[in-house]
């Protein structure tokens, strides 16, 4: 090792260009490079390609606009279409599955074979699709594509193995589940209404047999027309005309009636003995007026007409309500006998379904439970009690209850973390709830021997966060914390807080979580930060609050350097900047012309007040106005307990708070942290005369002013400094997707459209802030500019600037993008490591600050920790996105943190409590690997590895040219260490540490949305996180390992269950022809009688289901084995049950026969008056 140490500190000597060694050295993108290095170098890595696979785990959250519900009675399985053509299908907790159509094609309908372990699904591209669901990954096994008519209802009898099809010209086909051909059976429109009528009936908008008998088939017409049509002999046994159009039918369970639901919120019963009107016409809620006419009342979309035993039978519809009455929420009514009970809900309802004890449609019904698909939320009510209590959903169907903005993912958590949250958020639920077991409880789920506590954070736009337990790729809510109690309420006409009131003042930026030290960093929208501990105890506090002045008043602007394309420099040629000065304001202060003036965006609380146990706001941060001017966002964060250090910074500049002692260590520019160290010449422009008058002559955005792109290569940076908050501005959602940190961040000057306009440059005065909405990071879409020019098209999405600058009159403001606290070598003559702060910026300059920090418990809350001036400064292409530290053995160094303890506990006299420190530091491992670390650093462009403290380039990767990195991790996968990286172009890419050795490189999602790169995250143990729509976060996986063992982990869908037997319905009601009757649908639709069904029609697409079913029957021989003996048992149970009914019937024959035998001697001699 001692051999190693030397080589590595003589490659400062060998190194072309100054320590760093040249950047150009690299070679083309994806190549990755070392310095010209002996053969000494010699760090075992382990990792390898085959050690990487990208696949999807699991989907959490409610399907993002539902179009269609089903459920299966006896498997208790529930599936929800979705307008993307996602399927879910959930069970019980641990049994969520995701489908998704390849086609994209909304989901219209969905059709369970009940109790077989398959699904139907009904696209609006006119396909059916056959799934198997007897895989944990369902596939689809056949597809049908109806060339010349729509698909618009189905209906499925129970254990039929033939579909019905209604289509939008009124024809109604029919579908074999088995092979998925079609049937040469059709009724035609035109023969199922009379010769007579002249107006087509419309489209089929319902289908179903009867249950009385399952050869006649009702089916209804959207004009209002209902046909019975009779299978066998091929003709319509009644037919009835109504004025109305008709949304549903609902058959009572005897087959002598049905009900109607009708566009002018009526119901009608039809009694099958009359035909001609209907028995029975109500208006649920339309009352009778003044003038004796009825309310006009909404249509009722859909009615359910369910029997009891026990009681009345149930009328359960959506809808009906009367117009006149505006504002009111959708409702669900459920008529039970006299009872009417309107149950309101919160958004639209999609489609509701009754959950009943039997699958037979031929028997009472017995409803126990309705389930309500709205657009927003699934909601299952219970029938059983008479107040109709909805269940407590144990899904995460609430991940959207208000916009996700942020996400963060821990893996590999404390194990007592999760318990101690949940029993904290336990306090806090809701109450009321059905006391039943959720109903939709099939399928089942192990945990798995592959799991480890993992946590998944949301932070949202009202404020509030959310902590998951998502350990063995479940869901669960454990704690709910709300920022926005830390401040007072936002009133109208309360001067600052006056313009945030309708918005979103509170929206979560970033967090900021150490797990072990249990502290956790907010930054807010309106360039807040609240830091939080976390304690067993409720307590009265009084909320510390500091305000920071952080804002430039000189201008720097770059000047091309003499060797542009190579930004290598020495310390001695750079460029002293002129000082910055500010004048320092009271607070509240404004300036003459009325602007605000160190004033912050919101007003924390300043009374005590009193906090439940869970995380307490310890301190508060705000930036404050300057000179009519609002404080930019807050762009980056880093938080260490073991030093009692927060860092944040944004466009403007740095600040460095000591949260012990609650004092402000640093606040200055970024240009001021490089002393004389400074890589680029700034020229210093003379000072502004007025801050207003600058905003009409300066526009910000540089794509939006031809001055400053001079030629095509002119590069493009976006308004924003950091992916944490470039969406977050409303002007520039839907504007071009940049690489997000590759525009300058001005302080309150309007943004400008595409093209100068003159009069819109002062659309947003000096006093409004320029976050005026807390854009939810779920509902930005990318819309990309339409333009004919080479320039403006590359500029729109995949450009980034690089680190050369090419106009010396660039407005540019060099943003922190990103901090990292660590034990690390702040100078090349640093003998021993010391607590540091690395600082990132969006020119590619990474900084590496020391600083002096009291060791001893009483010291550090006395003595001031002392910041020294910049000691290392690194170049990278590109915005600096993440650092990470190894050792000289190629393993990862943790952060120091300091032990939890809980501050508001009682004090015990004879165990005082003292902070207990846990360093990493890399000096504890002389001896083995000898001094120094080596330091990772990561930007949109490219990753470098450096020798600390000689900072030497050892390794040099350009990641991509075409595109920029939105995210970058340096995560622990299989035993060892890797950077992984999400691009612009949606390739995920892993590389060795620190060789940067490409492993991985798949192109797995095209960037389509802003709400994807501002979601996505990584975590150790190959796992990763996203916002797959606006309601749903996707887990995804890039080790091999989880991959191999995902089938381990998912739910089965499918349980072998016995099917419930038919009820046996009694001699005289089958006598009297109450029983129903059966026919042999093969003999109807099959080939034989039927034919062939034109080629034409539909289309037979096979699917990929049936090979990936024999991989995993291949994967599963045993499980296979135990349903085949089930099977066998359940068909020996059956013939044995067959056997004794048999001989019950003999039986029962014998003794019919001897008392018919026995009446008829004693009645064969007996005149007929002596009767």
């Amino acid at each position: 090792m001692k051999k190693f140490r030397k080589v590595l500190d003589g490659l400062t000597t060998s190194s072309p260009g100054g320590p760093l060694g040249s950047p150009s050295c690299g070679s083309a993108a994806g190549t990755p490079t070392a310095a010209p290095t002996p053969r000494e170098i010699d760090i075992q890595e382990t990792l390898i390609s085959e050690n990487f696979q990208l696949c999807k785990t699991v989907r959490h959250g409610f399907p993002y606009q539902p179009t269609a519900l089903a459920f299966d009675p006896v498997q208790k399985i529930l599936a929800i279409g979705s307008r993307s053509g996602g399927v879910r299908i959930l069970g019980r907790p641990g049994v969520d599955c995701y489908c998704q159509h390849e086609s994209g094609a909304a989901v219209l309908q969905l059709q369970f074979l009940i109790n077989e372990g398959a699904l139907v699904t009904a696209c609006a591209d006119d396909t059916l699709h056959l799934w198997n669901l007897r895989q944990r990954r369902p596939a689809v096994l056949h597809s049908l594509k109806f060339n010349r008519e729509r698909i618009t209802f189905c209906h499925l009898p129970f254990q039929s193995k033939w579909l019905y099809v209604g289509t939008e010209r009124g024809n109604t086909h029919i579908v074999n589940i088995e092979s998925f051909i079609l049937s040469g059976y059709v009724i035609m429109w035109n023969k199922a209404i009379e010769l007579s009528t002249k107006t087509h009936p419309g489209p089929v908008v319902h289908l179903s047999d009867s249950p009385k008998d399952e050869g006649k088939l009702l089916i209804g017409f959207e004009s209002g027309t209902i046909v019975q049509w009779d299978l066998r002999v091929k003709k319509a046994d009644f037919r009835i005309y109504y004025d109305e159009a008709i949304h549903s039918v609902s058959w009572h369970h005897e087959g002598k009636q049905f009900m109607c639901s009708h566009s002018d919120g009526s119901l009608t019963l039809w009694n099958l003995r009359n035909t001609t009107k209907p028995f029975q016409v109500t208006f649920p809620h339309g009352k009778i007026q003044k003038d004796g006419k009825k309310e006009s009342c909404k249509p009722i979309l859909k009615v359910e007409y369910k029997t009891s035993r026990s009681s009345e039978p149930f009328v359960i519809f959506s809808g009906g309500l009367s117009y006149d009455k505006a504002g009111r929420r959708p409702t669900l009514t459920i008529m039970h006998g006299k009872a009417i009970t309107v149950l309101e809900m919160d958004y639209p309802i999609v489609e509701f379904m009754v959950l009943c004890e039997t699958p037979y449609n031929n028997e009472v019904q017995e409803p126990y439970a309705v389930v309500v698909l709205l657009e927003k939320d699934l909601i299952v009510v219970d029938l059983t009690q008479s107040n109709f209590p909805v269940f407590e959903n144990p899904y995460p169907m609430d991940i959207h209850e208000s916009p996700v903005t942020c996400t963060a993912y821990f893996a590999d958590c404390p194990p007592d973390i999760i318990p101690i949250l949940y029993s904290i958020g336990t306090k806090h639920k809701k109450t009321g709830y059905s006391q039943k077991e959720w109903p939709v409880s099939g399928g089942t789920w192990t945990l798995g021997s592959h799991t480890y506590p993992e946590i998944i954070i949301t932070g949202h736009a009202d404020g509030s966060i959310k902590f998951w337990d998502a350990s063995a790729i479940t869901l669960q809510m454990l704690y709910k914390l709300k920022t926005s109690k830390v401040f007072e309420k936002p009133k109208p006409g309360e001067g600052r807080s006056a313009e945030l009131v309708e918005e979103d003042p509170f929206a979560v930026q970033m967090v900021s979580w150490c797990p072990q030290s249990r502290i956790f960093c907010v930054v807010g929208i309106s360039a807040h930060i609240i830091l939080y501990r976390f304690s067993k105890y409720d307590a009265n506090t009084q909320i510390v609050s500091l305000e920071v002045r952080l804002q430039c008043e000189p201008e720097d602007v770059i000047s091309p350097s003499e060797n542009e394309n190579n930004p290598c420099f020495s310390e001695s040629g750079s460029h002293s900047p002129q000082p910055h000065h500010q004048q320092p304001a009271s607070p509240g202060n404004r300036t003459p012309e009325g602007m605000k003036d160190s004033v912050p965006c919101l007003k924390v609380k300043d009374r005590m007040v009193r906090v439940p146990p869970g995380y307490q706001s310890d301190l508060v941060i705000q930036l404050l106005w300057v000179d009519g001017e609002p404080p930019q966002q807050i762009t980056s964060l880093d938080i260490n307990s073991a030093y009692g250090l927060l860092a944040f910074g944004n466009c403007n500049g740095l600040a460095v708070v000591d949260y012990l002692q609650k004092a402000i260590l640093l606040c200055m520019s970024t240009l001021d942290l490089y002393g004389a160290t400074d890589p680029y010449q700034r020229l210093t422009r003379s000072p502004r005369r007025n801050r207003q008058s600058t905003s009409a002559h300066y526009p910000t955005s540089l794509h939006n002013d031809p001055r400053i792109l001079p030629e095509p290569v002119a590069s493009l940076r976006a308004s924003h400094c950091s992916p944490v908050f470039y969406l977050l501005d409303n002007d520039h959602v839907n504007g071009h997707c940049t690489s997000p940190t590759s525009q300058p961040c001005s302080a309150g000057k309007p943004r400008v459209p595409m093209v100068p306009e003159g009069p819109r440059l002062t659309r947003r005065g000096p006093g409004r802030p320029p976050f005026r909405k807390a854009q939810s990071a779920a509902c930005m879409e990318i819309s990309l500019p339409v333009s004919h020019t080479e320039e403006s098209r590359e500029n729109s999405f995949s450009r980034s600037r690089s680190s050369s600058v090419s106009s010396i009159d660039r407005d540019t403001k060099e943003a922190i993008t990103t901090l990292q606290f660590g034990e690390s070598y702040g100078r090349k003559s640093d003998a021993l490591p010391t607590p540091c702060l690395w600082v990132g910026t969006s020119l590619g300059v990474a900084l590496v600050i020391p600083m002096s920090i009291p060791t001893e418990q009483e010291e550090r809350m006395e003595e001031a920790v002392t910041i020294g001036p910049s000691g290392a400064v690194l170049m990278l292409k590109g915005s600096v996105l993440r650092f990470g530290f190894l050792d000289c053995m190629g393993a990862l160094i943790q952060s120091p943190y300091e032990v939890w303890r809980d501050l508001n506990a009682p004090e015990d006299p004879d165990r005082p409590r003292r902070r207990k420190l846990v360093n990493f530091s890399p000096s504890s491992s002389q001896d083995a690997c000898g001094e120094g670390h080596l330091a990772v650093v990561c930007s949109e462009r490219q990753a470098k590895v450096f020798l600390m403290p000689s900072q030497s380039c050892l390794f040099v990767h350009n990641i991509t040219e075409s595109s920029f990195v939105l995210r970058a991790d340096v995560v622990s996968v299989c035993n060892s260490v890797g950077l992984a990286c999400f691009c612009a172009n949606g390739h995920v890419m892993t590389l060795s540490l620190p060789s940067l050795r490409p492993l991985m490189d798949v192109n797995y999602l095209p960037l389509t949305d802003m709400r994807i790169a501002r979601t996505f995250c990584f975590t150790n143990g190959g796992q990763a996180l996203y916002l797959s729509s606006p309601t749903e976060i996707q887990r995804i996986t890039y080790s091999q390992e989880m991959c191999d063992n995902l089938q381990e982990m998912l739910g089965e869908l499918f349980t072998p269950i016995e099917t419930p037997e038919a009820q046996n319905r009694g001699f005289l009601k089958g006598f009297f022809g109450g029983n129903a009757q059966t026919f042999d649908r093969e003999e109807l639709f099959g080939e034989a009688a039927a034919g062939k069904a034109s080629r034409s029609l539909a289309q037979h697409i096979p699917g990929q289901g049936g090979v990936e079913g024999m991989k995993v029957a291949a994967s599963g021989v045993v499980g296979d084995l135990a349903r085949a003996r089930i099977a066998l048992d359940e068909r020996g149970q059956r013939l044995g049950e067959l056997e004794e009914r048999t001989a019950l019937m003999m039986t029962s024959a014998d003794t019919f026969s001897k008392h018919a035998h026995e009446l008829m001697l004693k009645c064969k001699d007996k005149k007929w008056y002596q009767f």
